[in-house]
């Protein structure tokens, strides 16, 4: 699949230009932390800024969260999904 740019929200802005994002989508991991994912979000997206995901979520749901680690105002790169989604062992 691709980018969904509807799929993106904004959670949190500060005044100096760090984001807090949210994104939900069916995609994989491997798919969303890939480089260029993003690019359509580029004008609105900064280096450091973090990105909360709900991944894969019609298939074997995850959670995690990226940090954008490069914007050249027009490509788009993450770090790999950090999974949040642990284990419930109790």
């Amino acid at each position: 699949m691709a980018f969904v740019k509807n799929d993106l929200s904004l959670v949190s802005y500060s005044g100096n230009g760090f984001h807090i994002w949210h994104y939900t989508t069916n995609d994989t991991s491997n798919t969303v932390d890939a480089a260029n994912y993003f690019n359509e979000a580029a004008n609105e997206m900064n280096v450091g800024d973090i990105i909360f995901a709900n991944i894969d979520v019609d298939g074997t749901p995850s959670y995690g969260m990226m940090v954008v680690n490069a914007n050249s105002g027009t490509a788009v790169d993450v770090a790999n999904v950090t999974s949040l989604s642990g284990s419930d062992d109790r």
